[in-house]
């Protein structure tokens, strides 16, 4: 599971869609040592029907009669197929057609486009436009290959197609590459723990807002005969990002820069307080036998389909795991969420969030038409319409409480939009780290090892890793 970075998180003062905008793997962006929530291993969206990886676009423009520039030409957009689908790209693009009749819009779309596409972007004929985010794509990289348009001067001042400032209306501000922006945030995801309101309704259990609550409520359930939390312990980045990050920040006065200190590989910063605390809080759960025994052997879509069964009653996720099930989901599965659990009773919820980006190819030969797509794309009512078709949070600042997007994104974007939420900005470990991390929280969650020895074993290879 390669791990790459997320857009910067700071600033996130809300997080949806205006009016009316999945899951593992190898993720293009992903946030602190997360994969990315649209990848998926299994790789099992339908990729479009008219993907065109050999397509060499090319691109002219030619002044209308009422003086603005018309769109004409090739012009090429590669987006990748996970967890959140492609009824959006499908919708998205048929409306930018609409609206630009001479233009020729080529779609190279689906679950394995990235690996298909490699061959072009190496030999420097790559689509215009890139969703970057799935497996083998990393933006970081690109834009050190120089395979990136540089659009710092022209997003200053670029507008969407409603007129409003597009860098305005971000809830994430672009990631910065040595003072320059090479690509836009357009998805935003936040890790969380998932259960089933409806289930929790008929059963009378009280849904959890804090630690406490989570326990006491816990404990009902496995009176009743459910087992409480279930986790995908064959990519334990599941309960690294959803569960033990927030509770690191929450353990720590909700001061997450002890993460920040973490990615630096501060040994200190491991052996942290902070650290053994939200370690005990697994250790808590463990002891109880709140987990799910069969967790350490199973992969998302197994232990997301137990989830849906009601045979586990919690189960730590992305905001993509509705939609990434969406053909399993039974009946009346009623999804509710929160960012964090493991704050104390009137502590803060604690947002691990994410994003996924686009961009310019640096070698596009329709850069013009490949902006005017970014100004399409990043209005209101595109944004309306992700929330609606993808099951996700779009990177657009709004409330999205009126519209017919699914509830439990409203429910995570009254948390997002809460001045009160402690959001984690972008904190990417080092891969060995992370593995480590990863491999050390599978083992606490069995009993093989304490809190202290998940320390001893990290910071060792963080040792190694200074070296």
């Amino acid at each position: 599971m390669a791990v790459n970075k997320k857009a910067a998180a700071l600033g996130l003062a809300a997080v949806v869609a205006l009016t009316s905008l999945a899951a593992c793997g190898k993720g293009g962006n992903d946030s602190n040592g997360a994969a990315s929530p649209s990848a998926s291993p299994s790789e099992s969206a339908t990729p479009s029907d008219s993907a065109s990886p050999s397509a060499s676009p090319s691109a002219s423009g030619s002044e209308s009669d009422g003086g603005g520039t018309k769109l004409t030409g090739d012009f090429e957009i590669q987006y990748f197929v996970g967890g959140y689908g492609d009824k959006w790209w499908k919708k998205v693009i048929a409306d930018f057609k609409a609206a630009n009749p001479d233009l020729n819009v080529i779609e190279a779309g689906g679950p394995k486009i990235n690996d298909q596409n490699k061959p072009r972007w190496i030999g420097g004929n790559p689509p215009d436009f890139v969703y970057i985010d799935g497996p083998n794509l990393n933006d970081r990289q690109m834009v050190e290959d120089g395979q990136l348009e540089d659009l710092t001067d022209w997003l200053k001042d670029a507008k969407n197609v409603d007129g409003d400032k597009i860098l305005d209306i971000l809830a994430q501000a672009p990631q910065q590459y040595d003072g320059k922006i090479y690509n836009i945030p357009l998805v935003l995801n936040s890790w969380g723990i998932f259960w089933n309101k409806a289930l929790f309704k008929d059963k009378g259990w009280t849904e959890p807002a804090n630690f406490d609550e989570f326990m006491q409520v816990s404990d009902k359930i496995k009176a009743d005969g459910i087992t409480p939390f279930i986790h995908t312990g064959k990519y334990p980045y599941y309960i690294n990002g959803a569960f033990l990050y927030p509770a690191i920040v929450s353990n720590n006065n909700d001061d997450y820069t002890i993460l920040q200190k973490m990615a630096t590989n501060d040994i200190e910063a491991y052996k942290s307080p902070a650290v053994l605390a939200a370690l005990n809080q697994i250790v808590a759960l463990r002891d109880k036998g709140f987990i799910d025994k069969a967790s350490i052997q199973i992969n998302h879509t197994d232990s997301q389909m137990l989830f849906l069964q009601n045979k586990d009653a919690f189960i730590p996720n992305g905001l993509w795991l509705p939609n990434e099930m969406a053909k399993d989901v039974p009946q009346g599965f009623d999804f509710g969420f929160i960012p964090s659990i493991t704050q104390k009773a009137g502590g803060k919820v604690v947002a691990n969030t994410s994003t996924a980006t686009v961009a310019v190819a640096k070698k596009a030969k329709n850069k013009e038409a490949a902006k005017a797509f970014l100004q399409f794309i990043f209005s209101k009512a595109q944004a309306s319409q992700w929330a609606e078709l993808s099951g996700a949070p779009s990177n657009i600042k709004g409330d999205i409480s009126s519209s017919n997007a699914p509830n439990f994104v409203k429910d995570a974007a009254k948390y997002l939009t809460d001045p009160n939420t402690i959001v984690i900005p972008t904190i990417t470990f080092n891969a060995d780290v992370d593995k480590a991390m990863q491999d050390a929280t599978d083992a606490l969650t069995i009993s093989k090892i304490t809190p202290e020895e998940w320390v001893k074993r990290v910071t060792d290879v963080v040792a190694k890793v200074k070296q």
